[in-house]
């Protein structure tokens, strides 16, 4: 890698824009990078590694890169670094804008804007860059895929930063592992440790996670056997826990397979007990049956011989009721005429009462005869009630002329009256709607003029807006002007009176000895001295930049007036010289037209079908007009044939009513009268009947109860029994036949009598002997069934505990060699003597590459007498493999680094520092490093071990090599020709390269 050019624009210190040719440097080899403290040396690398990486190094990286703008920088002035270089072959050109808080360019306040990059190659074919990349990620991944180191690595092998190196030689073990373990980026080992130890850790808790469920099995198992299994006192992941818990297991089970066959034996014997019990419930239950029924018969017996009257007296009761029934017939025959004529009497009595007076005494067949008169009567006045309902239609008919002929009257009238006004009604729609129409065509031409008087109205409005900010510039640019002109007579004073003592300031810079810088005399009698007025150079510079801001800010405020003049000659031209309060009233008063014009056009659809409906309108009336008039042509000749029928049906009508008030009244009487005659006549003749058929049955009734021997009929008919006395008193003489026979069977019954001579059944005892047989059975259920449950639960736990241990055996192979190798690579095992972990053993290869390539340099600086080596021996009760010694040639002896003193610690750091950036090198790929930078430590060396550093510095040159030391030594000033000085100054500070090849 080698760098050609560097710009920097409002970075860090340096508030304007500055330039780096590390080209030019480079043609020396060596070139020293010096200036002040504070001027910003530092930041010149800090551009070359933000320009790469988009950060800075170490704790100067803070915020969003906000930090990096420069304090001096103007306003307008973007942060920015620009870096050429050649990189694998390759000219690339990156440049870098961090986020930037501006601010905003209209109103006030500030906006930020988002941070940008650039990546460009030259195209040598070509002969010009060509663009590769505007990604931050995509410009970082190319860039560190090219230099193969991260900001870190670069940072400690391009930069190399002295201080760093040396408490590197002093630190212990722990602290020089952190460092080359971000220099070699061991960090993938570190990680196989982690890996192995989760790995380990992760096996270690499925084991004992298996060993806990083994022995949560074992648990499971006693409490299933009881007290006959005895667990291990071995704890989850312990050896020797499966072994333990399976032979306990299988004691278990035997034992269990034991006493499920004792079970088996006493339940056999606790059943052939429970069943004799049972014979014996049986046949004394038995007896205890025969003897209950044997004496219930007895007692039976004598409650029948208690109840014989009462069955006597019900035998003769059914005996009565039996000879009755032969008269029943008779009875309801009897009633059933009784009943007959009293319905036929009071029907009778009710007909007569409805009849007048002249028919009470009539019989049955007067009443006929009035009957069929009064229905002749009726038949003649058919004719008269069809003249009198038509007589209704007449008169219906009548009125709905009269009716129509007055709605025709109102049509006819109406219609007249509306046409009368049809002109004038059409003439004021046909007004409404040429006023709409032209309404339309008004608010069309508005329209086209709103848009222009619109526009010259904003551009009158910018004129007096850009007027009245000419006038502002104005005052400003006189002002400006002003302040600019008493800045620089000012500055020209100031510059008189320097000039006025400047030989005081001269006489000051005298050495005796020395040649006078004037006249060249080395004697000095007399130089001049300052007075109390006397004006320094930062005075004067002072007052010109005070000069040149008020310049900068006059120059400002006249391209702002010739900004407002050129808008305010713009805005003239499209406003003209009208004002705007007289464009304002044009636009007001074209935009109140164009509204009253579009609400006038509006109406047009409007007015226009109120014309048609109008139109419509008049059809449909003169249509009325028309139709009415021929109905009442018509309607004359209709009335006078109605007049003429109506005068006919009433005469007729008047002849048939006679004194009654319509026919239809007199029809009604006539038939009333002869409705009541025909029932009257009816009931009498019903009545008559009945009376004879009444009497028939009372004589048929004497004779029947007598052959029946039965004194009386009122006698026969007590005797009658209704069906439910009847069926009660069967039922009584039933059940009292059954009970005898039932008794008599019973005490009949041979096996009875004999269980009636034997001594009382003891049931209760049977009961409790067999209940206690049958819980002596269940007791041995329940223990066979116990036991079959224990030594099925003893199988499954076992078989489960067997196959887990199966499955558990890979994963216990596993941990054994995971925990051997994590072990290893920790340093915690017996077979690592030396307890190094697995990335110290990386990293002390490393460590001793790097002092293999700092010896060779630190020989040559402490001219043969120092070697760097590597140590693995422990120091402490730490870990060993970092170790680093120095050996002193001088001595023959061996040391630790951190007895070396001041100076020599410079340049071991310094050989360190080489030695370890071409290790890096070479572990980053062989991309070449062509350009390095060193930072300070050169003041603890003599003037001998100094050019011993220098000749090993300039060696690089050899590989082609640029080195840029950092330092403050001006003795380095003297040795090295090619110089980039910083230069801090009051407006930030700038750079000034000079002695280049």
């Amino acid at each position: 890698m080698r760098l050609h050019r560097l710009d920097l624009t409002a970075f860090g210190p340096f508030g304007g824009s500055q330039t780096v040719d590390f080209d030019e440097l480079s043609a020396a080899g060596l070139f020293l990078l010096h200036g002040p403290t504070g001027a910003g040396k530092t930041s010149v690398l800090d551009g070359v590694c933000y320009a790469l990486y988009g950060a800075v190094p170490g704790a100067r990286q803070s915020g969003q890169g906000l930090t990096l703008r420069s304090d001096h920088a103007a306003a307008a002035t973007r942060t920015s670094v620009t870096l050429e270089l050649t990189v694998a072959g390759r000219r690339l050109e990156i440049t870098r804008q961090p986020p930037w808080e501006r601010p905003k360019k209209r109103g006030s306040g500030s906006t930020l804007d988002k941070a940008q990059s650039w990546l460009r190659e030259y195209d040598g074919t070509a002969g010009s860059w060509k663009d590769l990349s505007r990604s931050h990620q995509e410009i970082g991944e190319e860039i560190t895929q090219l230099l193969g180191m991260s900001r870190e690595q670069f940072c400690q092998v391009v930069l190399l930063p002295q201080g760093d190196f040396a408490r590197f030689l002093r630190a212990d073990a722990e602290a020089r592992g952190k460092l080359l373990g971000r220099l070699f980026d061991t960090h993938r080992f570190a990680e196989v440790e982690k890996r192995l130890a989760e790995r380990r850790r992760t096996a270690e808790a499925q084991v004992r996670e298996g060993d806990a469920a083994l022995l949560a099995d074992a648990h499971r198992m006693q409490q299933a056997a009881g007290d006959a299994m005895e667990l291990p006192e071995l704890a989850p992941g312990e050896p020797g826990l499966a072994e333990a818990v399976l032979s306990a297991a299988a004691v278990a089970r035997a034992t269990a397979r034991e006493q499920l066959t004792i079970a088996h034996c006493r339940l056999a014997a606790a059943e052939s007990r429970q069943a004799a019990a049972e014979r014996d419930l049986a046949d004394v239950r038995e007896l205890d049956r025969l003897q209950r029924r044997f004496a219930q018969a007895r007692e039976r017996a004598a409650l029948l011989e208690e109840r014989a009257d009462g069955y006597h007296q019900a035998q003769a009761r059914m005996e009565r009721a039996r000879k009755a029934e032969a008269v029943a017939p008779a009875l309801d025959l009897r009633e059933a005429a009784e009943a007959e004529h009293r319905r036929a009497a009071a029907a009778e009595a009710r007909a007569r009462g409805l009849l007048p007076e002249t028919f009470a005494e009539a019989g049955a067949a007067g009443l006929a005869s009035a009957a069929r008169r009064s229905a002749e009567e009726l038949g003649g006045l058919d004719s008269a009630r069809r003249a009198e309902q038509r007589l209704g239609q007449l008169v219906a008919e009548r009125a709905d002329l009269e009716h129509e002929e007055r709605s025709d009257e109102d049509v006819l009238q109406e219609a007249e009256t509306w046409l009368a006004g049809w002109e004038e009604s059409r003439a004021g729609l046909q007004q409404d709607v040429e006023s709409a129409q032209e309404a339309a065509t008004r608010a069309e031409q508005l329209s086209v003029q709103r848009e222009p008087a619109r526009k010259r109205l904003a551009a009158a409005r910018q004129r007096d807006e850009f007027a009245r900010d000419t006038d502002d510039a104005q005052r400003q640019v006189i002002e400006a002007t002003e302040r600019a002109l008493k800045a620089r007579a000012e500055w020209l004073e100031v510059k008189e009176q320097r000039l006025n003592g400047i030989a005081a300031e001269l006489a000051a810079q005298l050495t005796e000895g020395a040649p006078c810088a004037v006249c060249g005399a080395t004697e000095h009698p007399a130089p001049a001295r300052k007075d109390a007025g006397h004006v320094d150079r930062e005075t004067e510079e002072s007052a010109l930049a005070a000069s040149q801001r008020a310049d900068e800010e006059r120059a400002e405020a006249e391209r702002r007036l010739a900004f407002v003049q050129r808008a305010l000659a713009a805005a003239q031209g499209e406003a003209g010289d009208t004002s705007t309060e007289e464009l304002a009233v044009q636009v007001e008063e074209l935009e109140r037209e164009y509204t009253q014009a579009r609400g006038l056009a509006s109406a047009l659809h409007t007015a226009t079908e109120q014309l048609r409906q109008a139109e419509r309108e008049r059809e449909r009336r003169l249509t009325a007009q028309r139709e009415a008039a021929v109905r009442t042509a018509s309607r004359g000749a209709r009335r006078d044939a109605l007049d003429r029928e109506r005068t006919a049906l009433e005469a007729e009508l008047a002849e048939a009513r006679g004194e009654a008030g319509s026919v239809a009244v007199r029809a009604a009487q006539l038939e009333r009268q002869a409705a009541l005659l025909t029932d009257a006549a009816e009931t009498a003749r019903v009545a008559e009947d009945t009376a004879q058929r009444l009497k028939d049955a009372d004589a048929r009734l004497a004779d029947a109860a007598f052959r029946a021997g039965f004194d009386t009929p009122g006698a026969a008919a007590a005797a009658l029994l209704d069906d439910a006395a009847h069926r009660d008193l069967q039922h009584r003489l039933d059940a009292w036949q059954a009970e005898e026979a039932a008794v008599r069977a019973v005490l009949a019954e041979t096996d009875t009598a004999e269980a009636a001579r034997q001594p009382d059944a003891d049931v209760t005892g049977a009961e409790r002997a067999a209940a206690d047989a049958a819980g002596r059975v269940r007791e041995a259920a329940s223990a066979r069934d116990a036991a079959a449950r224990r030594c099925a639960e003893l199988d499954r736990l076992s078989a489960r505990a067997a196959g887990g241990l199966r499955r558990l055996a890979p994963l216990r192979e596993e941990y054994d060699r995971v925990a051997r190798l994590s072990a290893l690579a920790a340093g915690t095992s017996a077979d690592n003597e030396r307890k190094m972990r697995l990335e110290s053993y990386v990293l002390a290869a490393r460590l001793e590459q790097v002092a293999a390539a700092a010896t060779v340099r630190l020989q040559r600086m402490s001219s043969g007498r120092y070697t760097l080596v590597h140590s693995d021996d422990r120091s402490g009760r730490g870990r060993s493999g970092l170790g680093l010694h120095v050996v002193d040639a001088w001595t023959g002896r061996e040391r630790d680094t951190s007895t070396l003193s001041g100076g020599e610690t410079f340049f071991a750091s310094l050989a360190l520092a080489l030695g370890l950036a071409d290790v890096v090198t070479d572990e980053a790929g062989g991309v070449r490093l062509d350009t390095l930078f060193i930072d300070e430590g050169f003041g603890s060396l003599d003037d001998q071990t100094l050019d011993e550093v220098l000749d090993v510095l300039d060696a690089l040159r050899e590989r082609d090599r640029s080195v840029g030391i950092v330092s403050h030594v001006a003795d380095l000033r003297r040795r090295i020709h090619a110089q980039l000085e910083v230069v801090k100054g009051r407006s930030g500070s700038v750079l000034r390269q000079r002695g280049g090849g």
